[in-house]
């Protein structure tokens, strides 16, 4: 039970309220795939908007290269530095339009009004002593769940 969340579901999208019940907290773990098929695991900032989970990112981190590549997705709640506190779900990304990027930004400065003062310098501060380039720009994503997909942790066939 709870690695799905059928009962919130019409016509296969999930409702606001089964995705805030389901991802409470400040931060998403979202694993994209390498070709390879490795999973990488990465906490974002999200919001939920309908029936999605939205992020931005920048355009050329890895994670947007790997989600270009393969909209397939992994999704569970997570603490900052990444430890998931709920179990996974599978979910498919994609790039929303400039318009939609738009609502997600508005969205995420809502939910993170004082984070975003707070540890967005450090975290841009962070970046440079480590010689690591700050975007400028981002792109924003949006998850879509999908629905009845057992999570790795569940047995089949039982």
């Amino acid at each position: 039970m709870g690695e799905t969340l059928t009962g919130h579901v019409t016509d296969g999208v999930f409702d606001a309220r089964a995705l805030h019940a389901r991802f409470p907290g400040k931060y998403l773990s979202v694993t994209s795939f390498r070709r390879d098929g490795t999973g990488v695991a990465t906490p974002v900032w999200f919001a939920i908007d309908g029936g999605r989970l939205v992020f931005q990112t920048d355009p050329q981190s890895f994670k947007a290269r790997r989600i270009r590549s393969n909209p397939a997705v992994e999704i569970a709640s997570c603490n900052a530095g990444g430890r998931l506190s709920g179990p996974r779900m599978t979910a498919t990304a994609e790039f929303v339009d400039e318009g939609q990027a738009e609502t997600v930004e508005r969205l995420l400065a809502d939910k993170y009004r004082v984070d975003r003062v707070i540890v967005m310098p450090i975290y841009r501060l962070i970046q440079r002593l480590r010689g690591r380039p700050v975007a400028s720009e981002s792109v924003a994503l949006a998850i879509t769940p999908l629905p009845s997909t057992p999570g790795p942790d569940s047995t089949a066939g039982s």
